[in-house]
């Protein structure tokens, strides 16, 4: 063999290495029907690895995972589904279904369930919370750890910001209802991405232009369903505190301490039922991945490398 072809092939191998050892956290991006739902999903990682489920919240979708999914990766197998609702995942024009977080645990229970997920550790964030405690209670021997990225599960953590949701709640009349649509508007969308960040020039603004769209696209009555039925939620925060008392998963709540519905004193609860839970405060907003997505992911795979066991 030439030394030209030496060299050639020395480079082909180097090039096939680099190519192979970035494989695993190439993200993939795939869809499963489950319970008449065609759940849109991204994934990367070996699938031999421990699992990691990220869900989303209000205004976003798996994309808010877009920059965390990479890093993770490179240890772990990491899955992150659109809830009904919300982004790439669509409803089946023949469904029958409802807007209630019940239902979105029900369809994520599913998905859990049709990707063979036995065990998981699971990052959840505003509306991601109620349905990844739901997924706690009913099946605590899956949960390996809990990250909460303002993800709410205490009273004192609801700011004064929920008021026209409280008021709808209790007297859920037309008028209260329709109070609530101004929180689904493109400019409120945006308010709740830059509030409380100190450097708005951080927030990427393809980020809420994508979660108005997915609004513009499913309908707004949708998120207004969805709205009204977060009331239930906080009735069923008994059951999830009795989970975090009796099974003490390994706990991380990460905060933006500047969340304008979400506020401090929510994280800080985790260490009533769970006095082992590790809470950080990050000085930013509600979308604390948008400005500190490298702090999170440093802490997160801290939190991951010690809590979870191959």
């Amino acid at each position: 063999m030439s030394i030209k072809s030496t060299l050639f092939a020395a480079a082909a191998l180097a090039t096939a290495l680099t190519v192979n050892a970035a494989e695993p956290t190439q993200v993939h991006y795939q869809t499963l029907e489950v319970k008449g739902v065609n759940v849109f999903y991204r994934e990367a990682g070996s699938p031999r690895a421990p699992t990691v489920l990220l869900l989303h919240g209000f205004g976003a979708s798996s994309h808010m995972f877009r920059e965390l999914i990479p890093q993770l990766a490179q240890k772990y197998h990491v899955i992150a589904p659109d809830l009904p609702g919300f982004g790439q995942t669509t409803v089946l024009p023949k469904t029958k279904f409802s807007y209630t977080f019940d239902n979105l645990a029900s369809v994520i229970e599913a998905f859990t369930v049709a990707k063979k997920l036995d065990r998981y550790a699971i990052y959840v964030f505003d509306y991601g919370a109620p349905v990844g405690w739901r997924l706690a209670v009913k099946n605590p021997q899956k949960i390996t750890a809990v990250v909460s990225q303002n993800g709410n599960a205490y009273e004192e953590g609801l700011s004064a910001g929920w008021a026209d949701m409280r008021k709808a709640w209790a007297e859920p009349s037309a008028e209260n209802r329709e109070s609530l649509r101004k929180f689904n508007t493109s400019d409120m969308i945006q308010w709740q991405y830059v509030e409380g960040v100190k450097d708005t020039s951080l927030i990427a603004p393809e980020s809420y232009q994508l979660a108005y769209a997915a609004i513009e696209r499913i309908g707004v009555e949708v998120q207004m369903d969805l709205l009204l039925d977060y009331g239930q939620n906080i009735k069923q925060y008994a059951q999830l505190h009795k989970f975090f008392r009796q099974y003490q998963p390994p706990t991380l709540a990460i905060w933006g301490k500047n969340d304008p519905f979400f506020i401090p004193a929510g994280a800080e609860a985790f260490k009533r039922d769970n006095p082992n839970a590790q809470v950080s405060f990050l000085d930013t907003g509600h979308f604390a991945l948008e400005t500190h997505g490298k702090e999170i992911a440093t802490v997160m795979l801290e939190f991951l490398n010690r809590s979870i066991k191959p």
